[in-house]
């Protein structure tokens, strides 16, 4: 039930020659403290039409007003302030809750149109960080409530599959790899000697060029660099599905940076036909000076492309594979000059409708906005997040910090029996 358009009505059977229902709902507010009642209505606008002081016909009005569903009215200057009966509405809701079941709070907005949604994406051959966990509880939650709006909810997990630190891996791992140890323990151990690599490389940079040597035999098609990555990316994969499958969490897509390799050729013929592409001491850029960002990037001097380069593949081809109503990209603030350039690049090819491009930490802002409040003068802001049967309850102090990152210094745990995850600020 749509208790302000019965409050509404309530009213309007007192005012049918003054007001219309319609203009008597619009003027319909929310108080703003608790103690004001659920639902107030001004009587400004009755002044003139009774040429009476709004305080007297708030007054007037508050005594006329007898329905089951209004439990006490009280008067506060102009206002006429509605408390509602909450044993009504409780058994109310309660009762279409039950009668609905699952299908309760379902809209048809989105008429069955797709939001691809970039979730979790984490790196392969590097356990998930605290970031991309919260990139996947978030970005399931947005799904389950575009779903509720009657959209089609495409998850994807766009996965950090490609780029030169895969080259350097497969040296690494050449080099120092223990097959005994990657068996037993993957992820560790695959860390461990991405990490050799780039502390032997402070005393001796040519291992760069190694590392560039493998990527590239890698981005050629290499049989031997194939067969590693693949065999790195397939640990990583078994070793995030353990967190996925906690999180009875599925996706629609696991295609990564890699998919769109075979891809750059069209993109970058695209982006040169839209005649943004610039020449810049042979590098290839794109420049964003009217959104007061740094030019962005687009292909190195020796021909190879960037993370940005394969981010507008991905944003061309959800284009035109599921041609979506928005394009939801649950990242952390730390990216968001990146997301920034890949706005402005897009607009400048001519992709205007490809804006819809949504960063959480800009969600909560808006939020707190709409809904402030603090605590020792600070703002702050609780989520609690429904991850099918998980429930993830995540606090976050100050929101200053928050739009910099959940610091990864604090503690986070996962209760077994009761699947409630905690995240504590150290």
């Amino acid at each position: 039930m749509n208790y302000k358009h019965k409050v509404s009505e309530i009213i309007h059977n007192e005012l049918k020659d003054d007001l219309s229902q319609e203009e008597i709902y619009n003027l319909l507010e929310k108080p703003k403290q608790e103690e004001h009642g659920d639902i107030a209505f001004p009587t400004f606008q009755l002044a003139r039409i009774f040429r009476k002081n709004p305080n007297e016909i708030a007054t007037d009005l508050a005594s006329k007003f007898d329905d089951q569903l209004i439990k006490e009215v009280k008067v506060v200057g102009p206002y006429v302030n509605f408390y509602l009966n909450r044993k009504i509405i409780s058994k109310s809701v309660i009762k279409t809750v039950l009668d609905e079941g699952s299908n309760y709070g379902n809209h048809n907005i989105g008429k069955g149109k797709n939001v691809p949604i970039d979730l979790s994406s984490p790196n392969i051959a590097k356990p998930m960080s605290m970031g991309h966990l919260r990139s996947t509880v978030i970005g399931n939650a947005i799904s389950n409530i575009v779903e509720k709006m009657g959209f089609n909810p495409v998850k994807i997990n766009h996965l950090g599959d490609w780029g030169t630190q895969f080259g350097k891996l497969i040296y690494a791992y050449l080099q120092w790899g223990d097959e005994d140890a990657i068996k037993e323990d993957p992820i560790n151990e695959l860390l461990r000697i991405y990490v050799k690599f780039h502390n032997e490389a402070e005393e001796h940079p040519e291992l760069e060029d190694e590392g560039r040597y493998w990527f590239n035999k890698l981005e050629n098609g290499d049989e031997k660099a194939t067969e590693l990555w693949k065999r790195f990316r397939d640990y990583s994969l078994r070793e995030f599905n353990k967190v996925y499958e906690r999180l009875n969490l599925e996706f629609d897509s696991t295609k990564g940076e890699a998919f769109y390799n075979d891809k750059m050729h069209e993109t970058i013929e695209l982006i040169e036909n839209s005649g943004v592409l610039v020449e810049d001491q042979g590098a290839k850029i794109i420049n964003l000076d009217e959104y007061d960002l740094n030019p962005a990037l687009i292909m190195k001097k020796d021909g190879s492309t960037l993370y940005i380069t394969r981010d507008i593949a991905a944003a061309l081809y959800r284009k035109k594979t599921y041609d979506f109503a928005q394009s939801l990209y649950v990242v952390g603030q730390e990216q968001a000059n990146h997301f920034q350039q890949l706005k402005g690049v897009l607009k400048e090819m001519g992709y205007p409708e490809i804006k819809t491009i949504y960063d959480y930490e800009e969600v909560i802002k808006e939020y707190l906005a709409k809904n402030p409040t603090t605590e020792d003068g600070q703002e702050r802001i609780g989520l609690s997040l429904m991850a099918s049967d998980w429930r993830w309850l995540i606090t976050v102090g100050n929101i200053a910090s928050f739009a910099a990152g959940i610091p990864d210094d604090g503690q986070f745990s996962v209760n077994d029996e009761t699947g409630e995850a905690t995240y504590k600020f150290l």
